[in-house]
């Protein structure tokens, strides 16, 4: 017969009732230890790590009113609160059963005990004691899931127009239930602005889950987003839970979700839409309650002309849609940035106060920072670990920011080729546009079919 995993410690003066309870609790539970001393009952539990304590009431000859049991019962509860605890007291003692109930004790058995009761009680009692260490270890996930890491911004920064109108539209959108899509660049703080949504919600005490969805293959999806039941496939010895159900009540972040294969797509929608998941496995669909935003690099609109992307699904994640803008966008940003890094990284790496040297202004503005924000704050962090001097250069910060303008200013020589110029600037609109043709075609000051034209043309497509 296999045992049940638990620590069970009874404490009972007559040596006669502690043997009958040990011996029969034995066949059942895995590790059980007796004491005759209530001033034992502290140390043990340290010892042993005891998970319930079978406490009789009274330890003394003649003693009858169950003074002695409370006391120690309050002194377990005091110190070991998570340990549950059963009183032990003769039939003529409810009324002080009861009492000790009010102390803490989780359940009581009368003596004489019937074997069946006393089995059903500790092991209703035991299992009372696992769910509640569980329910705290998932709190504690929880607690971890939600917490930013130090390093990172829970604000987009920046005063300029565009910043300060994704964030009035992040305070509009937060505290509704709306689906949102986040829409920028590689590195311009999109994953910022998600972690504002849900800090700003009223899930903020929830899990907040990332998936990146680049990152899972078509093979793992279900598993990873729906979990898979014990057995569900090779060595996958107990349930595990998918980012959907670890998101349940919270926040389920999907970023880059424009990279989802058509069928990903589909398993993803349907579950949306159902708002249940079925794990691998399993014949009993799991009802999950998320809130999710969703962001991408990539041009879903052109992707769904294109039959890449399914417009259905591209309708269930965009009820709002939020547009993070390049920082080479919002050049009135770039300085109050790097002042803002600079800072950070000289208290973080405690290299004393730091700034930027004012000549180095213009030069910063004028390089496009292709990989937007989180380029500069990479290039920031360097120069302040590599350079002693408190006050920073353009060549620390970026050490080929001389070539790289030289290389600005060579290649706008070549802007006098009309093809040259004209191809750039239907590039910069379609990336301006998120590859919406006909915004993009509109900002052109052409018609679509002719945007098409020259798409084709300068082989963009």
């Amino acid at each position: 017969m296999n045992k049940i995993e638990g620590s069970l410690l009874i404490l009972d003066d007559d040596r006669d009732v502690l043997l009958s309870a040990e011996l029969f609790l034995k066949n059942h539970f895995q590790r059980v230890f007796t004491a005759e001393k209530p001033t034992n009952v502290i140390p043990l539990i340290h010892e042993h790590d005891i998970d319930v304590v079978l406490l009789d009431m009274n330890f003394r000859i003649g003693e009858n009113s169950g003074e002695e049991g409370i006391h120690w019962l309050s002194r377990i509860k005091a110190e070991y609160p998570a340990v549950e605890v059963i009183t032990m007291t003769a039939y003529g003692d409810i009324d002080l059963a009861v009492k000790s109930m009010k102390y803490g004790a989780a359940e009581f058995v009368t003596k004489p005990w019937d074997n069946n009761k006393l089995l059903s009680t500790v092991q209703s009692v035991l299992q009372l004691r696992i769910s509640r260490r569980e329910i705290a270890k998932l709190r504690q996930t929880r607690s971890f899931l939600n917490k930013p890491k130090k390093e990172e911004s829970t604000e987009i920064q920046g005063r300029s127009k565009e910043v300060r109108q994704v964030r009035e539209l992040v305070k509009k959108v937060a505290s509704t239930e709306a689906n949102v899509l986040i829409l920028g660049e590689n590195g311009s703080g999109k994953d910022v602005v998600a972690r504002m949504l849900h800090e700003a919600s009223s899930r903020a005490n929830e899990p907040f889950i990332i998936v990146d969805c680049g990152a899972i293959t078509e093979t793992l999806f279900e598993s990873e987003m729906f979990g898979a039941v014990k057995g569900a496939y090779t060595d996958l010895n107990y349930d595990k839970k998918g980012r959907f159900e670890m998101a349940n009540g919270g926040t389920l972040f999907l970023d880059e979700i424009g990279n989802l294969t058509p069928a990903m797509q589909s398993k993803l929608l349907t579950a949306l839409q159902n708002r249940k998941i079925l794990p691998v496995g399993g014949s009993k669909e799991v009802p999950v309650d998320i809130r999710l935003i969703s962001a991408t690099n990539m041009p879903l609109a052109r992707m769904v002309e294109n039959h890449e992307f399914r417009t259905d699904l591209l309708y269930r994640i965009n009820t709002v849609e939020v547009n993070v803008p390049a920082l080479r966008h919002r050049p009135e940003d770039i300085i109050p940035l790097i002042n803002h890094f600079i800072e950070h990284y000289a208290k973080k790496y405690q290299r004393g106060t730091k700034w930027l040297n004012e000549k180095a202004m213009d030069q910063l503005i004028d390089y496009e920072w292709p990989g937007n924000v989180r380029e500069l704050q990479h290039a920031v962090e360097r120069a302040v670990i590599l350079n002693e001097n408190a006050a920073l250069t353009a060549e620390n910060i970026l050490p080929n920011a001389k070539r790289t303008k030289q290389r600005t200013l060579s290649s706008a020589k070549k802007e006098y080729n009309l093809e040259n110029m004209e191809r750039r600037l239907i590039v910069e609109a379609l990336e301006a546009c998120h590859g919406n043709m006909t915004k993009t075609a509109k900002e052109l000051g052409i018609t679509r079919t002719a945007l098409y034209r020259r798409i084709d043309k300068y082989d963009l497509s």
